[in-house]
Order: structure tokens, then C-alpha cells, then sequence
């Protein structure tokens, strides 16, 4: 009898991959699904079923169907092994998450089957659900639901020591505090996340992540040669795991610290070279464009660029944030240049000099001389800049103090001696 489901299932594979079948090749999925039988051979063929439906509906971009199907299973797992049914559940919500512009969707998804997995006991499938869930949060931009969530799930995890787990959560914790621009905390659960990947078998997807979010903490606090390295490591492991999306994040933020290091020259060379070659597509393009602007210190090309790949520099949190600096130095860089030879200049034509519009040039100006970057003051009734010659600093006084300083210190040291001596 179960040979008639296994023909049955070589059926519907075979409808699957026939052009006009959908239809049939979902309802022989289905039947083999629904069927009454038990057996470890039924529950196996059963459970490919599962896998190839949610795959079929993946493609189709139907997520409510999904979410039938995820409930309609259920009974099927009193059936199978728990990890065998979190194995499964965690499947169809990973299918859910290919499907485009789904993150409320895999949101109620991964709340529904949470309620499911209190119900039925199941704590260490809900566990995995509910940090599923606080990355989703994350990325929906409910930082503070995120939170509340991980504190809870942290404080049950650590209790259980199950280090696999507690490693994605802090993980996903410090990914939420560098949203939030908390870079201390988010340091401390980087660091407390590498502590228990340590102690345990780290896979290559994982330790990338780790790595990843190391590099951007790195980024954030200037170190880019730092940074650079765990890119690097971070790409390995992508590459390793066979992950070419995150490989092509991870390579494109390697040549932003390229470019914040004003290494513009080797963006080129590592474009060109095997990896660059094999990750080719527009965001190493964005980034080509970008090196090739802060090589030129033209701020034209520098936004054409901003512009034509606005998906892969401002849509990326991280690469915005240092283009935006970026920016503001060839910015300011461009405008010394250009007042440099004046004591009094029009600020219409510092503007038309270096081609942006006067609110933006003379708001940069503005800038410049309350940070001390600049000594000079704007003539807003003139429209006018009008720069001050740079005072000469009389260095005797300091000379004097400093000679004043050391020989206080002679004194005191030869004090010393004497009281040695006569002691």
C-alpha cells in the first residue's frame, strides 16, 4: 500500500516540473499529505510532501496558502519527532521569507505558531520561533517589541545553557542596539554572543553573521583597517556556506573601508580580482562608481552615483551612514579649495564654482564656522563670505609654561633624593 504513495509522490514530482501542472501537482501533494495511513515509511514520504508543496507555493508567491498548509499539518506532528516538526515549521517560515514584501505576514506567522507551540508545550521549537521573531521586529523597525522580547527569551535561554540559540539571540541583540545607535550595548552582546560561540561548534552561516556585525561595530567607531579584516573573515565563511547574497554584502561593505581609507586605488583590484569577478553585479558597480567619485573629489559624480544606486548605497543603512560622511568631508574639502585664494567672496559663486545649490553651500558655511573649521563670518545682507586672517599664536608664553613645568618636576625629584639621602 505504500508503494501506491511513493508512485504517487514520483508523480507529482514529475507534474511539478511539467509546465501547466501546478494544479495537479498540488493536489497529488495534498492527497499523499491528508492520507490516513501511518507508518515510518508514510511519515517520511508525508514529510517531503510537506517540503515540496511549501516550495511549490513559495514559487507561486502565495503566502496564505502556506499558512494553511503550516496549520493544517499540525496533527501530523503528534506523529513525527519534536525536532523532526521544528525542523519542518521553521522550513515553511523560512519559505514565507522568499516570497517579496511578506515581513507583517511572516510577523502574524511566526506569532500564530508561537501561541500554537504554548499550547502545545513545545518550548524549544517556541524559542526558536520567538527569536525568528525579534530579528522580523528588527527589520519592521519595532526596535522596543524586539527588546522586550529578547530580555524575556534571554533570561529563559541562559537558564537551559542552550549556547546554539543564545548565540542567534545576542546576535540579534546587538544588531538591534546598532539600530537604535546604542553602540555600547551593542558591543556587549557582540562580545557575549563570540564568548558562547567559543564553547560550541559554530557554523560557517553563523560565525559570518558574528563577524559581520563585528566589522560594522568596527566601522562605526572609525577603525576601518579593524573592520576591513572581519569583512573579510565574514566572507570567507559566506563562501563557505555557499550564501552569495550576504558574500556580496559583505564584499561590497570590504571596499567601503576601501574607500573611507581613501584606498580608492585598490576598490579596482579587488573588483577585478577572483572574488570581485565571481560576486559581479550592480552593487559592486555602486561601488565602483563611488571610488571613482572620492577619487576625482567631484561631489556631481558623487551624487549621480547616490542616485543611480540608490538601492545599494542609501537603501543599506550602514553604507549610507559613511557615504553621508564621506560626503561631508569632500564637501568641506572642496570649498577650502575654492575660498582659499579670497578674503571676500560671494557665496553665489562659491556655489556656482562648485555646482550645488547657494541654501546648501551657505548652510555647509555655516557649519564650518561654528565647528572652527573655518575663521570668517557669513554677510547675509551682502550674500557675501568674508574670511579673517589667521592669527598668528604667540608661542613664548607657552614656552615659558613649559619650562616652568619641567623644572618643577627637576625640583621635586631632586627633593626626593636629598630626603633618601639624609634618611
Amino acid at each position: 500500500m505504500d508503494e501506491d504513495l511513493a508512485e504517487l509522490f514520483a508523480t507529482a514530482e514529475a507534474a511539478e516540473v511539467q509546465s501547466g501542472k501546478y494544479a495537479q501537482a498540488v493536489e497529488l501533494y495534498l492527497s499523499i499529505i491528508n492520507s490516513p495511513r501511518e507508518s515510518d515509511e508514510v511519515a517520511r514520504l508525508k514529510e517531503n510532501a510537506i517540503y515540496k508543496l511549501g516550495a511549490l507555493y513559495a514559487r507561486g508567491r502565495d503566502p496564505d496558502k502556506l499558512r494553511v498548509l503550516l496549520q493544517s499539518i499540525r496533527p501530523f506532528f503528534a506523529a513525527v519527532a519534536k525536532a523532526k516538526t521544528a525542523k519542518i515549521v521553521r522550513s515553511l517560515i523560512d519559505l514565507v521569507a522568499e516570497i517579496p514584501d511578506t515581513l507583517p505576514f511572516q510577523i502574524e506567522l511566526c506569532r500564530d505558531s508561537i501561541e500554537w507551540c504554548r499550547a502545545e508545550k513545545r518550548s524549544f521549537l517556541r524559542q526558536r520561533i520567538e527569536a525568528r521573531l525579534a530579528a522580523l521586529l528588527l527589520a519592521a523597525g519595532e526596535y522596543n517589541k524586539a527588546l522586550e522580547l529578547l530580555a524575556a527569551l534571554l533570561r529563559e535561554v541562559k537558564r537551559l545553557d542552550d549556547k546554539p540559540l543564545l548565540v542567534e539571540i545576542q546576535l540579534v541583540e546587538a544588531r538591534v542596539h546598532h539600530a537604535l545607535r546604542n553602540l555600547p550595548k551593542a558591543k556587549a552582546s557582540l562580545t557575549s554572543a563570540r564568548t558562547a560561540a567559543n564553547s560550541i561548534y559554530c557554523p560557517p552561516t553563523l560565525q559570518a553573521q558574528i563577524d559581520l556585525m563585528a566589522g560594522t561595530l568596527h566601522a562605526e567607531e572609525k577603525d576601518y583597517k579593524t573592520a576591513f579584516s572581519y569583512f573579510y573573515e565574514a566572507f570567507e565563511n559566506s563562501e563557505a556556506s555557499a550564501n552569495s547574497a550576504q558574500a556580496v554584502l559583505c564584499l561590497k561593505y570590504m571596499l567601503l573601508t576601501k574607500i573611507m581609507t581613501d584606498s580608492s586605488d585598490e576598490v579596482n583590484a579587488i573588483i577585478t580580482g577572483k572574488a570581485g569577478v565571481r560576486h559581479a553585479g550592480e552593487a559592486m558597480d555602486a561601488m565602483r562608481a563611488v571610488a571613482a567619485a572620492h577619487k576625482k573629489r567631484s561631489l556631481k559624480d558623487f551624487e549621480a552615483a547616490s542616485v543611480a544606486f540608490a538601492s545599494h548605497l542609501q537603501d543599506d543603512s550602514l553604507v549610507a551612514h559613511h557615504l553621508e560622511t564621506l560626503y561631508d568631508i569632500l564637501l568641506q574639502s572642496n570649498i577650502c579649495r575654492i575660498i582659499e585664494p579670497f578674503s571676500r567672496v560671494e557665496i553665489a559663486h562659491i556655489s556656482t564654482l562648485i555646482g550645488l545649490p547657494v541654501g546648501k553651500v551657505e548652510a555647509k558655511l555655516s557649519q564650518m564656522i561654528l565647528d572652527g573649521k573655518f575663521n570668517g563670518i557669513l554677510d547675509q545682507g551682502a550674500g557675501c563670505l568674508i574670511a579673517f586672517e589667521e592669527d598668528q599664536k604667540e608661542r613664548t608664553y607657552d614656552a615659558t609654561l613649559e619650562t616652568l613645568h619641567n623644572m618643577s618636576a627637576v625640583v621635586d625629584s631632586l627633593y626626593l633624593k636629598a630626603q633618601k639621602i639624609t634618611a
